[in-house]
C-alpha cells in the first residue's frame, strides 16, 4: 500500500480506538514519526492529511527544514534524546520537545529564540537504553520549567518497554498518568505503532506512529 493509504487505514484505527475507549477522536493528536525518511515523504504525508511529524536528530531535521517550513500548520516535534549543545538550536526549528529531562536541557531551550512547547521525558523503563529523568526527580524538573518563560509545559511523555504484546505497556502508561495527574498536566505522550490502542484507553493524547505509516525505516 501506498503511504497515503497507510495513513488512511491507521486513521480508521485511531477512530476505532477512541470509540472503544469512550473517547472523542479529537482528544488524541497523530505524530507521524518521519525520521531517516526524505523529506518527500514527510511532504506525501502532510497532503494525506498529517499535520505532526516527529524527528530524533537536530541535524537531519536540519537538511528537511528548508522545505517542511513551507508547509502551512504543519508542526514538528523532537522526540528523540536531545543532547543540551543542541538543544537551542531544536528551539529553533522546532513548535515542541517531546524529550526534556534535564534543567541544563531546559535552560538551553529557555534560551531559543521564541516560546517552545515541551513535554518531560519520565524513564519508567529498567532498560539501560531508555532516556528521561526518574520519577522521583520530576518536581523539582517540573517546578524549574514553569518558571522558564519560553517554556510551555504541556505534558508528560515516556517509551515502555517494545514487546509485540501490548498489554506489556500498559502499566508504564497507567504510571505515566498517574504521574501526570499528581502534577496537574493534562497532556500524555505516549503509545506507538504497537501499542497505541492500550495508549488511547489509558488517556494518551498523542501517539507516536511511525512504521505504520511510512513503512520500514530506510537503511542508508
Amino acid at each position: 500500500m501506498s503511504l497515503t493509504e497507510n495513513l488512511i487505514n491507521f486513521e480508521k484505527k485511531i477512530l476505532l480506538a477512541c470509540e472503544r475507549a469512550g473517547r472523542p477522536r479529537s482528544e488524541v493528536t497523530l505524530i507521524a514519526v518521519s525520521k531517516v525518511f526524505p523529506v518527500s515523504c514527510l511532504i506525501e504525508a502532510y497532503h494525506a492529511g498529517a499535520r505532526d511529524f516527529g524527528e530524533n536528530y537536530v541535524q537531519e531535521f536540519e537538511s528537511k527544514f528548508s522545505e517542511a517550513k513551507e508547509l502551512p500548520g504543519a508542526r514538528f516535534h523532537f522526540i528523540g534524546h536531545l543532547q543540551s549543545n543542541k538543544a537551542k538550536r531544536a528551539a529553533e526549528i522546532f513548535h515542541c520537545i517531546q524529550t526534556v529531562d534535564s534543567l541544563k536541557v531546559a535552560q538551553r531551550l529557555n534560551e531559543g529564540p521564541h516560546p517552545i512547547d515541551v513535554f518531560l521525558e519520565v524513564k519508567l523503563s529498567e532498560e539501560g537504553s531508555k532516556a528521561g529523568i526518574h520519577p522521583d526527580e520530576l518536581s523539582e524538573l517540573i517546578q524549574g520549567v514553569r518558571q522558564m518563560p519560553n517554556l510551555n509545559l504541556r505534558g508528560l511523555m515516556t517509551i515502555p518497554p517494545w514487546s509485540e504484546d501490548p498489554e506489556v505497556a500498559r502499566p508504564y502508561f497507567v504510571r505515566l498518568r498517574n504521574l501526570a495527574a499528581n502534577h496537574n498536566l493534562k497532556e500524555l505522550s505516549m503509545g506507538m505503532s504497537q501499542d497505541f490502542e492500550v495508549a488511547i484507553q489509558e488517556g494518551s493524547t498523542m501517539i507516536r506512529v511511525g512504521t505504520a505509516i511510512f513503512g520500514k525505516r530506510i537503511k542508508p
